[in-house]
């Protein structure tokens, strides 16, 4: 997969994730590595996701993890504890953040 075809991928699969809050703010790089790598950040700001191609100076905290496993991980076939524990993905900055991230990834998917 591409890092285009990725980040399409998640913009297509940001349009089923739950509005947050107006309030609710969370800002969090991904660094997806290897051949189809690149930067791309997820940001819940004003009750909207936004996602783009680009690196985010003002982030919560960046998940570096291969493009492969990003789309597991958004996708709720990688559990993002067991992914962390095992080294399939690093947080650098806010590790907190990062679970809420993944928390609004899992509430998505119970509905």
């Amino acid at each position: 997969m591409t890092f285009n075809e990725t980040l399409e991928t998640t913009r297509e699969l940001a349009k089923t994730v739950k509005p947050q809050p107006y309030d609710y703010f969370i800002a969090v790089q991904i660094n997806l590595t290897g051949e189809n790598g690149g930067v791309l950040y997820v940001e819940f700001l004003h009750g909207k996701i936004n996602i783009e191609p680009y690196e985010y100076i003002d982030r919560n905290c960046a998940i570096t993890i291969s493009p492969e496993n990003f789309i597991k991980l958004i996708t709720q076939k990688l559990d993002p504890v067991v992914a962390f524990t095992t080294k399939k993905l690093t947080v650098e900055g806010d590790v907190g953040k990062a679970l809420e991230f993944s928390n609004v990834l899992k509430q998505n998917a119970e509905g």
